[in-house]
């Protein structure tokens, strides 16, 4: 921060006696710092608040027994990405516009909102991402994501 220390002036420009310095703080410089910091938080704030949750299950233990399906179970929604980049709904191909309505239908008729997404290694990560979206638009509220083929 800068002072004025000049002496002068009289009586005349109303700075008191002749010869005495009168310091005047210069605060330009910390306004400049103050708001150049708010910018680069204003930007920086709304990056801190994306989160993408992803809930890992338990590997079974040896003595626990994997779970099984049970008969009365209708069959999961499985949504796959294939290496050619067409979507798929339990071994059906359908394409983007046609792929929302029918998952909406889908999950309606099973009365749960959850689905099991799977893509090949050689997809693009945007692709997959683009079919997440659509899935959430379509109806569904919980996508778990696939580590191992289905049984």
């Amino acid at each position: 921060m800068a002072m004025d220390t000049q002496a002068g002036g009289g009586p005349k420009n109303g700075r008191g006696k002749k010869g005495r310095a009168h310091p005047e703080m210069n605060v330009t410089p910390l306004v400049d710092v103050v708001l150049v910091l708010l910018i680069i938080f204003m930007v920086v704030m709304p990056m801190l608040s994306e989160n993408f949750w992803i809930h890992i299950p338990k590997k079974p233990t040896e003595t626990e027994p994997p779970p099984t399906a049970q008969t009365d179970d209708p069959p999961p929604i499985v949504i796959t990405v294939n290496a050619k980049g067409q979507i798929q709904i339990n071994q059906d191909v359908l394409a983007d516009p046609s792929f929302a309505p029918r998952l909406q239908r889908m999950l309606v008729a099973q009365g749960e909102r959850k689905v099991y997404f799977d893509a090949s290694d050689n997809v693009p990560f945007q692709r997959a991402m683009q079919v997440m979206d659509m899935a959430r638009g379509g109806g569904a509220a919980h996508i778990a994501v696939m580590t191992d083929p289905l049984q």
